[in-house]
Parts: structure tokens; sequence; C-alpha cells
């Protein structure tokens, strides 16, 4: 007999039947101590140890996209294992013995999509419904829409139902509104889910953001046979894994994502919920292509005067309220050709103080916006219409609205008006700039950093512009730094 018997207990978790020291030495290898956890309220008050437990030797369990992981460690600890199969949910590691390379390009290419599809496309859809569990790692402008639209509608010929998950109301909109290029009446096979809209439907995709759905209960999961996760980075949140983990009946389980944080904590959820990691396309190799514009970063390093600042907060509260620092941004702005967005971090200290100052400035015809979380999707998506069309606008915008997902073909120059180190923010929001137009085949992005060093002591968000740096180094990204004096002694 076999040490280790392995089962699928439901779409979502493994069943793992074994002696109890082999059980204690899977926990062992499944724990991981979470990033940043010593900040984490719950860590501070001793209510929890700072580490994430993936296997669970009370009950065996482990997330079901987890098996290669799982497996690969028996092997190396030469545990023999069985595959157990399970008369309503198969083994698990089934795959879909009807889909062949051949045949999905036949398929796609029946669904008579008005745009090229590429080879990586093809590649990724083909993957996606052979294995039933990816997690594709596709940059932006690869073209997810259109991977997610071929699965989708694979499904819905197939008679079954798609639970599409996307992080905002925007990326609703949007996303419905690209199956409509691609000949498909969103109107008759899609329903949209946000703000309150009815959750109840009989058309075969549902679009919807996390939020409107993660307090359904269980039952009203079970009507989906796929689902797909956009920008699935996201799907870290308690709320997001709790939807995940109400679809116990669905076999198909797709994610996209532009990046990962470089958390293997993280990357590991991930692929518990979706499946194994498949880089679709490198951005590098995009551009190198000519599918996406060619990339210039200018970073623009502030030199101010020694200061040191006793947390983050404190600096980030300086420079937003930093008058020179603030005029200097609208200039950047009003100066440059082309459309131009500005993301910031603080709606109220920072966004709102940047919106005022350059709108107060513009001159002629020329348009600015300004987006944020408290504008409505509607007046959101016709920013980035009406953007489309202009060849001089100004967008000022939060990160959270913009940063991710957004399509803007037109969009010529990015200004980082707020400091970040995650990875992820950052190259979502590259890839703003990054898609192509008729009229444009560059963009610059314009990414400012300020530098308080004191002694030998480095600021906190210059230490932010070294991570940001390292992320466009491991991207092969084109990148200056260009010092700017900022010291008051010597104005």
């Amino acid at each position: 007999m076999a040490d280790v018997i392995i089962q699928k207990k439901n779409e979502v978790y493994l069943s793992v039947d074994c002696e109890p020291h082999i059980k204690y030495e899977l926990s062992e290898y499944f724990t991981f101590e979470v990033p940043n956890a010593k900040f984490m309220p719950q860590y501070k008050r001793r209510l929890w140890d700072g580490k994430i437990k993936l296997f669970s030797p009370a009950d065996g369990q482990i997330y079901v996209g987890l098996y290669d992981y799982l497996v690969d460690w028996l092997d190396l600890r030469e545990y023999s294992y069985e595959n157990k199969d399970n008369k309503f949910y198969g083994l698990p590691n089934e795959t879909n013995e009807l889909i062949s390379a051949p045949g999905i390009v036949d398929y796609v290419k029946s669904l008579n999509i008005p745009f090229k599809v590429r080879d990586y496309q093809y590649t990724a859809i083909y993957q996606a419904l052979k294995y039933n569990r990816r997690l594709l790692l596709s940059p932006t402008a690869s073209g997810k829409s259109l991977m997610i639209y071929a699965i989708a509608r694979y499904f819905a010929d197939s008679n079954r139902s798609t639970l599409i998950v996307v992080p905002t109301t925007s990326l609703v909109e949007q996303l419905v509104g690209d199956f409509d290029s691609y000949g498909w009446s969103s109107e008759d096979y899609c329903h949209k889910i946000y703000a309150g809209k009815e959750k109840q439907t009989n058309k075969p995709v549902t679009v919807t953001t996390w939020q409107s759905i993660y307090k359904m209960p269980k039952t009203w999961f079970e009507q989906f046979d796929c689902v797909i996760g956009d920008e699935a980075h996201q799907f870290k949140a308690k709320s997001l894994i709790g939807i995940m983990t109400k679809l116990h009946n669905c076999k198909h389980r797709i994610g996209f994502t532009g990046t990962l944080d470089g958390s293997n904590t993280n990357q590991l959820v991930l692929e518990g919920l979706f499946g194994p990691v498949n880089k679709v396309v490198k951005t590098k190799q995009l551009i190198d292509k000519g599918y996406l514009s060619s990339l210039k970063i200018n970073i623009l390093l502030l030199r101010h005067d020694e200061s040191s600042f006793e947390s983050y907060q404190e600096e980030m509260d300086y420079i937003c309220r930093h008058e020179r620092r603030n005029k200097f941004i609208q200039n950047l702005a009003l100066n440059q050709t082309g459309n131009t967005l500005v993301l910031f971090a603080y709606v109220e200290k920072h966004g709102q103080i940047l919106y005022d100052m350059i709108n107060s400035k513009v001159s002629g015809n020329r348009k600015v916006f300004f987006v944020h979380g408290g504008v409505e999707t509607e007046d959101r998506e016709e920013v980035r219409r009406i953007t489309e069309e202009q060849s001089d606008a100004i967008i000022i915008a939060s990160y959270g609205t913009f940063s991710t997902g957004i399509n803007i073909r037109n969009l010529h120059n990015i200004i980082f008006a707020s400091p970040s180190k995650s990875r992820v923010r950052n190259l979502q929001s590259i890839g703003r700039a990054l898609r192509k137009s008729e009229s444009k085949d560059s963009a610059i992005l314009y990414d400012i950093a300020d530098d308080f060093t004191k002694g030998e002591r480095r600021n906190y968000t210059l230490n932010h512009m070294i991570e940001r740096i390292k992320t466009y180094s491991q991207e092969n990204f084109n990148y200056e730094i260009i010092p700017i004096n900022f010291r008051r002694k010597n104005e």
C-alpha cells in the first residue's frame, strides 16, 4: 500500500491520507512567514504567529492547485503515493483529453475575432482549457481580454456558465465592451454585477467585482462551471479567497495577472486557488516584437536638504505638502506633448492639490480630468473614452482607479507623483502607457523620487525608489536617473 493517498475532496481541496508523522512533515514544509506580518494588528496583539499554513495536519487538506508541489515533495522524500479517483470530482491530476492545440486554434479562428490572434494567446487558451487550472502570467497589453473572451465563449458554447471576477467597476464595463468589439453581443450573453445590480441571471457569462459577491452564500456559487480571475494578484485578500473556496464544484479555474509581487507565500496561495503558473509572454518581448510602445523611464531624483522622518507617513505628508515639488509636477505635466496621466496616492492631501494647480494653469481647450474612487464608474469610462479622442489631455488619477487594467491606447506620458515600492502597482501603472495607437509608438514614464539622505541614513521613499529600479532592471526597461537640485540653500 502507498504511503500517501491523494484524493479530491472537492474542487477546492485535496484530501491527503497518510501517517501522522508525514502529515506533520508536510505541515512544516507548507508553512511560510507572511511578508511584513510584524506590522499587522493581529500579530501585534499576539493573536497570530505571522505564518500561513497551506496544509492542515488536523484534516489533511491542501489546495488542489498545489498538487504538483505536493507530489514533488513526496518524490524528494521517496514516499510512495497513489491518486484515488473521486466519482464526482475525478482524479487530482486529471486533464481534458478532448482538448488539443490544433483544435483550439481551429476553434478560436471559428469565432471570427476581428483582430489577429497571436501565437502565445493560442498557447495560453490551450493550456487553460487542457489543464483546467492555470495561473497565466500575462503582462499589460498582451491581450488578456481576448484570451478571457475565447475561454468564456468555449464554455458558453458547451452550455456551461462562467464567472469572471475583476477588481473594479471600470473593468467590468471595459471587459464587457471588449467582448462587444470581438463580435459577441454582451447584452444577450453577459450579465454585469456591481453597485447593487441584480445578482441572478440566466446568461452564460457573469462579470462582476469581488466586492459585489463575496458575501453571497455558497449555494449561489454552485451555478458556475468556470471561474476566471482577472488581475488575480489581488486574490490574496481574505474576502477574495473566500469567493474561491465557496466554488466547491467549479472545476475550471483560470487566473490572469500581469505580475506577481515576488512573495513566495502569495504565489503559492494563488497557485493553490487557480493552479500552476504559466508565463505567457514578457513585456520586453512584446516591445521587441512591436506589439507595444517602446518605453523610456526618466527617474527624476529630487535632491532635498538633509532631513530625517520618524515614520513613512510623516515623510509622505511632507512630500504631499511640498509646494515646490507640486509646482514641479504641475509644470512637468503642462509641458508634455500628448496625453498625460499623473498618478497619486492620496486624494485630498495630494490629488486635489495637483488637480487644482494644473487646472488653473491649463491653456486653451486642453482637457484636464480628476479621477478617484469617489468618481462614478460611468464617469471614469467617459474620461477614458474622451482621452482616446484627445491629443493633449491630462488625467490626474489615483493609483487605485487608473493603475490597474484601464485601457487607454492613446496615452503618451505617465508621471509617478507619489512614490511606491509595490512591484505589482508599478508594473501595472507602466502598462497604462504601453499600448500602441495610430498616433503613438513610444511612451515616457517620469518617476519622481526624493532624496532626503542624512548622513548614511536613507529616507523611506528613497529606499522605495531603489526597489523600483530593481524592478526596471529585472524587466530590462530602459531607464536613466536624472538628479535635480531641490536644496533650499542653493536656490
